[in-house]
């Protein structure tokens, strides 16, 4: 396989950080993210994605408005 470069690289993205690409291919990426430094900081970006969601999410709703939101949408209210 001829050399990546980064845009045929994005395109190739989720099926390599998930092991599913061919051996060549993987060593192609892994050679061209090695040496790319706005690669190597997508991938990881990328990877710390699901992590930063979980703690920009990690907020507990005040009792007072999951009353109220409850209310709004027509649901019961909590026990």
């Amino acid at each position: 396989m001829n050399g990546i470069v980064c845009i045929a690289g994005v395109d190739l993205l989720m099926d390599y950080l998930e092991g599913v690409v061919p051996a060549d291919v993987r060593r192609a990426l892994d050679e061209h993210v090695a040496g790319c430094a706005k690669c190597t900081a997508f991938v990881k970006s990328y990877l710390e994605t699901p992590r930063i969601v979980r703690e920009a999410t990690d907020v507990a709703i005040p009792v007072e408005l999951q009353r109220l939101l409850r209310e709004r949408i027509g649901l019961p209210p909590r026990s």
